[in-house]
């Protein structure tokens, strides 16, 4: 059961630490992620959320990429609408020109924040997403030299671009485009099959891909013990609440149970849209992990976690590359 295994970064600022801590913190990942056997290390874009630090996210695909040597840095994803395209082909282009074939650049149509950034972000650009095949064609027309206007660097160079998504929507057109496919079951686990079969269905060999390719993100959070992974995952879980109840914090430290902090409902809310992932000890997340590509197919994994400690988090993507090397 062979599979390619890669790390997704939010880039996350812990309480009580600055963004600057987090970026020196995603660099030391990036440099072991490398060493342990990582494809990829894509970083998300977001705004106006005070635990995450990779807003700015070309900027922080270029820090991560000078601070390794050989893995694959980009995007998972940047957020089309918030942009022009020009500047995207731009940013990219100068990304790839500086660090040629190491530059990935993964699209999403979301805003990456609530309204009122998005209206900051767009100024009078009020895209819904509706336009998001427009805007992709305008892009790689940038890439590809058809458009009246030049990138300048972005022309001619060849940066994979991949889409992503967590419902039908991008699945069916990067299979319409022959495009390689990223699901984000780390937080809509129950489209992931739905959209799966979508994309599979609907490709269509390209210039790109012969046949389909799938990556999914998911939440792992391995420790030595099962009772140590629960415990790190809570942080994970006070995250997704606090976005729940609109509290704008910075990720928080891990707490003995999440009892007394979330209601019923709450509780339940988190575990239908954190049911994917995957929790524990070795032995636990290789049994989990080998269920969850087969049950999938996935041709890769984007492995996300969301742990307070910087060493914790460390141990866990290790952990991680370990039992998935173990599945060979």
């Amino acid at each position: 059961m062979s599979i390619s295994y890669s790390a997704l970064d939010l880039a996350p600022i812990t309480a009580g630490s600055t963004a600057s801590e987090s970026f020196q913190r995603s660099a030391d990942l990036a440099r072991h992620a490398e060493k342990w056997g990582y494809n990829r290390y894509w970083l998300a874009e977001h705004h106006n959320m005070p635990g995450i630090a990779s807003s700015a996210t070309s900027v922080v695909i270029g820090h991560i990429a000078a601070a390794t040597k050989t893995i694959r840095v980009g995007s998972g994803g940047i957020m089309l609408p918030n942009h022009a395209p020009l500047v995207i082909a731009e940013q990219f282009g100068t990304l790839e020109s500086l660090f040629p074939g190491r530059i990935d650049l993964g699209l999403g149509r979301a805003p990456g924040t609530d309204q009122v950034t998005m209206r900051a972000l767009r100024r009078q650009n009020m895209s819904d997403g509706h336009d998001f095949p427009e805007q992709l064609a305008e892009l790689r027309g940038y890439f590809n030299g058809t458009n009246h206007v030049h990138a300048v660097p972005g022309e001619g160079l060849s940066i994979p671009i991949w889409l992503l998504g967590s419902s039908g929507f991008s699945a069916r057109l990067a299979g319409d485009l022959g495009l390689p496919f990223s699901f984000a079951s780390h937080f809509s686990p129950d489209h992931t099959l739905p959209a799966l079969a979508l994309y599979r269905r609907h490709f269509t060999p390209s210039d790109v891909l012969e046949k389909p390719h799938a990556m999914l993100g998911v939440n792992v959070i391995a420790a030595d013990t099962d009772q140590e992974a629960e415990r790190l995952a809570t942080s994970m879980q006070q995250q997704f609440l606090n976005l729940i109840r609109n509290k704008a914090v910075p990720l928080q430290p891990p707490v003995d149970s999440m009892d007394g902090i979330w209601t019923e409902f709450e509780k339940a809310a988190l575990q239908q849209q954190l049911g994917s992932s995957i929790i524990g000890g070795p032995e636990t997340i290789k049994k989990k992990l080998a269920a969850f590509i087969e049950e999938t197919g996935a041709d890769e994994l984007m492995i996300n976690a969301q742990i307070y400690d910087h060493e914790a988090r460390l141990r866990s993507f290790e952990l991680t590359a370990d039992v998935l090397r173990s599945l060979e």
